[in-house]
């Protein structure tokens, strides 16, 4: 849904609505970290509108440890539209590497109006690890993240 740009709609006890950006939707701990989005006391989601999806081929992969667990160590979501080998458009988004789905535009741009290859997938993921670092216990998730999105771009421009 970042990579999407969706919208989500909550309605208050008094039956006012309020449109949320996704963008806007989670937060990040501070100095809360127990209030996780930014709905209001009383707001119940009623429902989660997307826009025209962009152009390109929709590619979503998600590495967890095992089938059986539900959450992502690393996902990618990517919407990229290439032509004769050069990125046209690309919109990516991750999971699994912040408290909030992360939607990192300077790694787009390293990629867009440019021929598709590994040097310009690795540009990409430095852009998106750029600052990142490990805590000990999840330092693999660094070079998983750049794995990951290597490979889901290459299967973007081929499609």
């Amino acid at each position: 849904m970042r990579a999407l740009d969706a919208k989500i709609e909550a309605v208050s006890a008094d039956g006012g609505v309020r449109a949320i950006p996704i963008e806007a939707f989670h937060r990040l701990p501070g100095a809360t970290p127990d209030v996780e989005t930014s709905l209001r006391p009383g707001e119940v989601i009623t429902s989660v509108t997307l826009p025209p999806p962009p152009p390109g081929v929709q590619i979503y992969r998600k590495v967890r440890d095992r089938a059986s667990y539900a959450f992502a160590l690393v996902s990618v979501a990517a919407v990229v539209a290439s032509s004769g080998g050069r990125v046209r458009s690309v919109r990516l988004a991750f999971g699994g590497l912040a408290p909030k789905p992360w939607r990192v535009e300077r790694a787009e741009e390293r990629l867009v109006g440019r021929v598709a290859g590994a040097d310009r997938f690795d540009a990409a993921a430095d852009a998106v690890l750029e600052g990142a670092r490990g805590h000990g216990g999840n330092d693999f998730k660094i070079p998983l993240t750049r794995r990951t999105l290597r490979a889901v771009l290459a299967e973007a421009v081929q499609a």
